[in-house]
């Protein structure tokens, strides 16, 4: 049986109940790597990520490189002597680095690989409305998540399931995952399998302004599957045509209706306390929105302190 010295790499909460586990689990972290502290806020004061805030509580070594290629940090990490890296949602290593274990670099990818390779695999999963996601460990090498398979999970993804309900299940899976994946590891029982290449990947890019804007004109199913893909980081958005004011708003909770009307795509409907948005092949009812500058609300209490033009519409 191998003694594991573990050096842990990570930044946001995803990360944080696996390292948690693997503490509990017992195992010698002997080093927490995550990244520099980030001013944030209308102060704009430094912020610690997740995962030091947590390695800090538990007295471990924290390492914060702005440079992972760096001979300081290099040195800094060899002394640490670690004979396997575990990785979550952290960023790319150099060959330097994950190679340096002698049980190799391991990382948890929130796909069921070859599918989903990049920055933003849970939020793609829902936006193309797939039924089934899951968990991966893979041992690092020079690309992006190619790396031999150890173990998988998969789980079902409920048809109205948003990005953060499905992030809590998946970062509970990791995290059991990462733990028997040790477990073969200080056993000297790890058999890998290569990945499979398609002619039918999906990628899972990272998500900017451009591929989280709604866009009417599609059918409400795909409109439906964006705003919960991306519900409630970072928001499916519009813009709310309204008199003479073009605002940018951020769409949370959401409902499709599937109905045929006559309406043109961006329409808006407001039925009491209810606001629709006409799509190609019925509705979308919205339940939650934010106006600039103003937090997320209800649409009954948006609609409790905002008129909407009669000709007002989304673009």
């Amino acid at each position: 049986m191998r003694d594991l010295r573990i050096v842990f790499m990570g930044t946001p909460e995803f990360a944080v109940n696996s390292l948690k586990k693997i503490i509990e689990a017992g195992y010698n972290v002997v080093g927490v790597i995550t990244a520099p502290d980030r001013p944030a806020g209308r102060g704009r004061k430094l912020q610690q990520s997740d995962v030091k805030k947590y390695a800090l509580e538990q007295n471990l070594k924290v390492l914060q490189p702005t440079n992972l290629k760096s001979e300081d940090f290099q040195q800094e990490l060899e002394e640490l002597q670690p004979n396997v890296q575990v990785v979550v949602a952290f960023r790319m290593l150099p060959k330097s680095v994950w190679a340096l274990p002698e049980y190799g670099t391991f990382n948890l990818h929130a796909s069921l690989l070859p599918q989903y390779r990049g920055a933003a695999p849970i939020n793609w999963s829902i936006i193309n409305g797939d039924r089934t996601s899951g968990v991966s460990t893979f041992f690092i090498d020079e690309k992006i998540d190619t790396g031999a398979m150890i173990l998988q999970r998969e789980l079902t993804v409920g048809e109205n399931e948003n990005v953060g309900e499905l992030h809590d299940r998946l970062m509970e899976s990791g995290a059991k995952l990462i733990l028997e994946t040790l477990e073969l590891i200080k056993l000297n029982k790890v058999k890998t399998r290569l990945q499979e290449e398609s002619d039918i990947l999906k990628p899972a890019p990272k998500l900017t302004k451009e591929n989280t804007r709604i866009n009417w004109e599609k059918p409400v199913g795909e409109i439906y599957n964006l705003i919960r893909g991306l519900n409630p980081y970072p928001a499916a958005w519009a813009i709310l045509r309204n008199a003479s004011e073009e605002l940018k708003v951020k769409i949370y909770d959401a409902e499709k209706v599937l109905e045929a009307h006559q309406f043109p795509t961006g329409t808006i409907k407001v039925n009491g306390k209810q606001f629709y948005v006409a799509g190609q092949d019925g509705f979308i009812e919205i339940k939650e929105m934010q106006l600039p500058g103003k937090r997320k609300m209800s649409i009954k209490d948006l609609l409790n302190g905002f008129s909407f033009d009669s000709e007002a519409k989304m673009l």
